[in-house]
């Protein structure tokens, strides 16, 4: 519903973010937060991420890219519907600058070796020790946390 991406802006007034979504409600939510809050560092474009990263996101322009608990479609016969597949890990390393941070979050362990096996694979991509900001915790986060699911933050550098 947007309040994690809200904090991190407020908390980072020297950069620009940009959140994408395409559930309504926490469009619609965080376009509260941004006018409650009066945050002027952040912009929301509701579309589908993998199109916004491939028509309007031009290459090596961003430091950073956030992923916080993506759908992890736990079901096998649906795993091809994760958002983290070869091609999307592709296509945020161009998007990324040389030296930008992939930080991905998740609270389902099978997603995160998916991740971590799929991202390890792209070449411009190196594992990185942290991101480029603190992650307050996500609606996601704090379910999971309370359903016993381990956390995992995952860091990748564009070289």
């Amino acid at each position: 519903m947007g309040e994690t991406t809200a904090d991190i802006a407020k908390a980072h007034p020297e950069a620009d973010f940009i959140a994408v979504e395409v559930h309504g409600p926490g469009v619609g939510s965080l376009l509260n937060r941004i006018v409650g809050d009066e945050i002027t560092n952040l912009r929301i474009i509701r579309h589908d991420a993998v199109e916004v990263l491939e028509h309007m996101v031009p290459d090596a322009s961003l430091a950073a890219l956030h992923l916080f608990f993506p759908d992890p479609w736990p079901k096998k016969r649906h795993h091809k519907r994760r958002l983290v597949q070869a091609a999307f890990a592709g296509a945020v390393a161009r998007k990324l600058a040389p030296g930008g941070i992939l930080h991905a979050a998740t609270d389902w362990s099978d997603y995160a070796g998916h991740m971590t096996e799929v991202l390890e694979k792209e070449p411009l991509l190196e594992k990185a020790e942290r991101g480029f900001v603190s992650r307050p915790p996500t609606k996601f986060e704090r379910r999971g946390v309370k359903l016993g699911h381990p956390i995992a933050d995952l860091f990748f550098r564009r070289r």
